[in-house]
C-alpha cells in the first residue's frame, strides 16, 4: 500500500510488483495510508482534511471522515472496529469504523498532530505533534494520561511497542527516543539521526535503524 502525491494510494502485489488497484477520490495528496489488520479494508489520510475507508478487494470508497485541517495520519484499531486520525486542527480523532460516527476528540496538543497510532489492546493511543511532545490517552473516554516531553523539535512519528510496555518517538531533533507507557520515563536517545525508521520488536528492543529516520513503527 503506498499514497502519493498524486492523490491516490495504490496496492500492489508484494510478489510481482504488479499494481492492484488505485484508490482515486482524494483531493489532494494521501500522506498516510494502513491495511485494517484482516486486510479487508484501507484507511488513508489525505491533504483535503479528510480520512477515507476503502474496501481492500474491489477499491470501493466506504466512508469519509472529515477534520478540520489535513490529516496526517490514520490507522486501525487491532479489532478493526475503530479509526484513529490525527490532523493539522491540532486534534487526533477516533471515529466507528463501520458507520463513520465521531466518536471521541483528543484535544490536548498546542500544533499540528502529525501521527496517531492505538496499542496494541486497543486501550490506549498514543500522538506526536509539532508541539514536540507525544502524549497518552484512554481510548475510551478520552482522558490524557502522559505527556512525554524531551524532543526538541516535532515529533513526527509515535508507536507503542508490541506489548504496551514502550513507546518509541521520531523527532525532528534528530533523535529517536523509547518510553516506559506506564510512566513517561524516557528510557533511551539515539543521538544524532538525520531523520530515519525505527521499530520496536515484541519484547520492546530496537529492531533496525539507519540513515535517514523518520517514521518509526511498531
Amino acid at each position: 500500500m503506498t499514497g502519493s502525491n498524486d492523490k491516490t494510494a495504490r496496492v500492489w502485489d508484494a510478489e510481482t510488483g504488479q499494481q492492484i488497484l488505485a484508490l482515486e477520490g482524494h483531493g489532494d495528496w494521501v500522506g498516510s495510508a494502513a491495511f485494517s489488520a484482516d486486510g479487508r479494508r484501507i484507511v488513508t489520510g489525505s491533504d483535503d482534511n479528510t480520512a477515507r475507508v476503502w474496501d481492500a478487494e474491489t477499491g470501493r470508497q466506504i466512508l469519509v471522515l472529515g477534520h478540520g485541517g489535513a490529516v496526517n495520519s490514520a490507522a486501525f484499531r487491532a479489532d478493526g472496529r475503530r479509526i484513529v486520525t490525527g490532523s493539522n486542527d491540532k486534534t487526533a480523532r477516533v471515529w466507528d469504523a463501520e458507520t463513520g460516527r465521531h466518536i471521541l476528540a483528543l484535544g490536548g496538543h498546542g500544533e499540528w498532530v502529525t501521527s496517531a497510532a492505538f496499542s496494541r489492546d486497543g486501550r490506549r493511543i498514543v500522538t506526536g505533534s509539532n508541539d514536540a511532545t507525544a502524549r497518552v490517552w484512554d481510548a475510551e473516554t478520552g482522558r490524557h494520561i502522559l505527556a512525554l516531553e524531551g524532543h526538541g523539535e516535532w515529533v513526527g512519528s509515535a508507536a507503542f511497542g508490541g506489548d504496551g510496555r514502550r513507546i518509541v518517538t521520531g523527532s525532528g531533533d534528530n533523535t529517536a527516543r523509547v518510553w516506559d507507557a506506564e510512566t513517561g520515563r524516557q528510557i533511551v536517545s539515539m543521538m544524532g539521526l538525520p531523520e530515519s525508521w525505527a521499530c520496536l520488536g515484541d519484547d520492546d528492543t530496537i529492531r533496525d535503524h539507519g540513515p535517514n529516520l523518520w517514521r518509526y513503527v511498531a
